[in-house]
């Protein structure tokens, strides 16, 4: 019998002492990990392990014996099935107490640094409806629910709304998403029905058939709104009859678009876009100097913070912690659409962004222009390869870098980088404490943390941003 075999199916009087960063419970039992689906701290609960390691295993709660204080019944009706809100069940004070706790340890863990000073996390002003952007799949392959006849020769197999957790071939239903504001339920279910009325047939993700395949539904504080369809193999004759009945049904759509792809893949960024109506992006808008606003294009490839109102409380800490004389000469690194860079730009000489991805840079510099900003240089590039010793002797090295990589944090070379350029100020944000942690422990070889403020993006799940201020030390 192996070890594994061992271990009990069944634990009784669990509590629940934490939370994990992919949101499931965890608990302890005869030292033995337990990482419970849909467990709450604070709770105490028979649970069944259904996969087990040497040191731990995953469970679900069998029987509730105590509920946590933390515990709120969910709003969504597809929560635990859909793969997202997985935090839902718990009051958003203490989502708002476990991300603090999250950005905490990892910065005392990772990067061993003192963070006593750290600031109280910056909740969402809004916990529903607050994205911008969500994309849904189209499917002919629907999950099916318990009790569902699976044999039913009528049973409507079609589904448009999003991916189960670890399942690439299989699409939950949607009839609710509490994470965009209207039209998006509308537009959805919508289309959702015309299409079944009208025949016209979902993607096969594992044959590569059928003629529809994804819908991008983007919103903006100016009240545009983008829809993108993306088709597979549809003929012209279905998309003209789709795109016709959205055009009429919504007629507030600004910009709606559409796009083939008969790759195997979803990704959009090589794929030509067709503008059916209106141009092909829409506006955001952000205070920023003295009075201004700064408005970016949103074009359906362009990355844009999902959170709108969130999005300018990020820029605004890292604007202030930076703390701009007026003469600064900035670095802004993986800049994406310039977004920080053209929204600094009134408070500094000038703005240096980097990015790896072309198309973004391009959107960058189309932001630049469109608000007459004349103080932004943007270069693409992957980041080690451009930001060199003849990069800076050519722009000058900078008083103040801003680096927002993504999840994975800065390649090694990068972090190696900065160190060389010894820059007065680095203002680091992040959406992953873990890959931040991991970089500021090389960084604190010359800096010192002097700011560390949480901001809450993303309402009922586990992410957190985090923004850190470091500052060179002087030679004594």
């Amino acid at each position: 019998m192996s070890r594994s075999a061992k271990k009990p199916k069944f634990f009784e009087n669990v509590s629940v002492i934490d939370i994990a960063e992919e949101g499931k419970g965890v608990g302890k039992a005869e030292d033995f990990v337990l990482f419970i689906e849909k467990a709450v701290p604070g709770d105490v609960a028979d649970v069944e392990v259904y996969r087990s390691k040497k040191s731990f295993g995953e469970a679900k709660i069998i029987k509730l014996i105590k509920p946590s204080e933390y515990r709120v019944p969910a709003f969504c009706e597809h929560f635990g099935t859909c793969g997202g809100c997985k935090w839902q069940h718990m009051t958003y004070q203490a989502q708002l107490k476990f991300k603090q706790k999250a950005v905490h340890d990892a910065l005392t863990r990772i990067a061993k640094i003192d963070v006593g000073h750290m600031e109280a996390i910056v909740p969402s002003p809004a916990d529903r409806y607050y994205r911008n952007k969500l994309e849904y799949t189209f499917s002919n392959k629907r999950w099916l629910y318990d009790g569902e006849n699976r044999e039913d020769e009528i049973l409507d197999m079609n589904a448009l709304g999003f991916h189960i957790p670890g399942r690439f071939d299989k699409i939950l239903n949607i009839n609710h998403c509490y994470l965009q504001a209207e039209p998006s339920n509308d537009l959805r279910n919508s289309i959702n029905a015309f299409a079944k009325q009208n025949g016209i047939s979902y993607y096969d993700v594992r044959q590569h058939t059928g003629a529809l395949r994804n819908l991008i539904i983007r919103t903006s504080s100016t009240g545009e709104i983008m829809v993108i369809v993306v088709f597979a193999h549809a003929d012209q004759e279905q998309v003209n009859l789709l795109m016709n009945y959205v055009d009429a049904a919504f007629p507030q759509i600004t910009s709606l678009l559409y796009i083939l792809n008969q790759k195997m893949n979803d990704t959009i960024f090589d794929q030509e876009v067709v503008a059916w109506k209106g141009p092909e992006f829409i506006h955001e808008e952000m205070p920023a100097a003295n009075g201004a606003v700064v408005r970016f294009r949103v074009g359906p490839k362009s990355f844009y913070q999902t959170n709108s109102i969130q999005a300018l409380r990020l820029y605004e800490i890292t604007r202030d912690f930076a703390d701009f004389n007026g003469n600064e000469l900035v670095y802004d690194l993986y800049t994406g659409a310039g977004t920080i860079a053209n929204f600094i730009a009134g408070h500094v000489r000038e703005v240096v962004g980097v990015e790896y991805v072309p198309s973004a840079i391009e959107d960058a510099k189309v932001n630049s222009q469109i608000n007459n900003i004349t103080n932004t240089k943007f270069y693409a590039g992957d980041m080690k390869d451009v930001l060199v010793h003849g990069f800076v002797a050519a722009h000058g090295k900078p008083d103040v870098i801003i680096t927002d990589p993504p999840r994975a944090g800065m390649h090694a070379e990068v972090v190696a980088r900065l160190m060389e350029i010894e820059a007065g100020k680095i203002v680091y944000v992040s959406c992953n404490a873990a890959t931040q942690a991991r970089d500021i422990l090389v960084l604190k070889e010359k800096y010192d943390v002097v700011r560390i403020q949480p901001v809450d993006m993303f309402p009922h799940t586990q992410h957190v941003e985090n923004v850190v201020l470091l500052k060179l030390r002087t030679a004594l």
